[in-house]
């Protein structure tokens, strides 16, 4: 068995706030510190999990921020570490591996809920200068972006970990067979009641052992796949509307259609990287 983990940053136990998770403030760097430690830690329990369930390989991808905030020195020994920014598929780079034979099964780690989720910690899609994401007019964030490109791949998501609204957002996009592991709950964007850390891993480690053992379905979208990206500002989706073969319906919006979620997904990553540029 094969499994693949992507790991984030604001669903991990005990995170409520930016300054826990900014790596370029040197006025958050003790906290960041911290919490880079315990993210480690969460991921290492899921390789635990992985390993318990048989795995043959594990490859674990840095998926928060400028994606260097794994501890490399604390990684379990059985796992493989993707990391560094940019990568072009992001926080699923190397999920289209295909030698030796791909992935069975992807893990996607200390995740959070899309951008206007109500009652979850730091909502957010990629970048605040992202207002909302629809796949085929299905509102959708990080978890939904990077799922189908793994289903492209024919690789399903077995578990997600988080808070309680990224837990939801995942039984409602992948179906009751994912396996969710809720590790707080969001009294506001930045306060939650959260497991203790030692505690999460526990969780995450036990439900991902179960989780694998279970057979999971990638998530494939209808065709032709229609991309629908709301920005925060228009400046942001004057400069995303340079990428070629996008239209402009909305003064915020600019879309894409295509009948490959792979070739979606590139055009994804470029308006992303264009609406930066201002």
């Amino acid at each position: 068995m094969r499994v693949y983990i992507s790991v984030d940053m604001e669903g991990v136990a005990g995170v409520v706030h930016e300054s826990q998770t900014d790596p370029t403030d040197p006025a958050c760097a003790a906290d960041y510190a911290r919490f880079r430690r315990l993210m480690t830690a969460e991921a290492n329990a899921a390789v635990e999990g992985a390993v318990a369930a048989g795995a043959t390989r594990v490859v674990v991808n840095d998926s928060h921020w400028f994606m260097r905030n794994l501890l490399a020195e604390e990684l379990h020994q059985a796992a493989e570490l993707v990391a560094g920014d940019p990568k072009p598929r992001s926080m699923v780079q190397g999920i289209d591996e295909q030698e030796p034979r791909g992935f069975d099964a992807a893990l996607f780690i200390g995740y959070h809920a899309r951008a206007g989720t109500a009652h979850a910690i730091l909502d957010h899609t990629y970048a605040d200068r992202i207002y909302e994401v629809r796949l085929n007019g299905k509102a959708v964030g990080e978890l939904g972006l990077n799922a189908a490109l793994a289903g492209v791949h024919g690789v399903p998501v077995a578990l997600v970990s988080g808070d309680s609204a990224l837990a939801a957002e995942a039984k409602q996009l992948l179906g009751d067979g994912v396996s969710t592991v809720v590790v707080k709950y969001a009294v506001s964007r930045h306060a939650a009641s959260s497991v203790a850390p030692a505690v999460a891993c526990r969780m995450i480690r036990d439900e991902v052992t179960l989780a694998l053992k279970r057979k999971h379905t990638p998530l494939i979208l209808a065709t032709p796949i229609a991309l629908e990206v709301d920005f925060a500002q228009t400046i942001h989706a004057d400069m995303a509307e340079l990428c070629p073969g996008t239209t402009r319906p909305a003064g915020r919006t600019v879309a894409f259609s295509h009948h490959d979620y792979r070739e979606v997904f590139r055009v994804w990553r470029v308006l992303l990287n264009l609406s930066a540029v201002v």
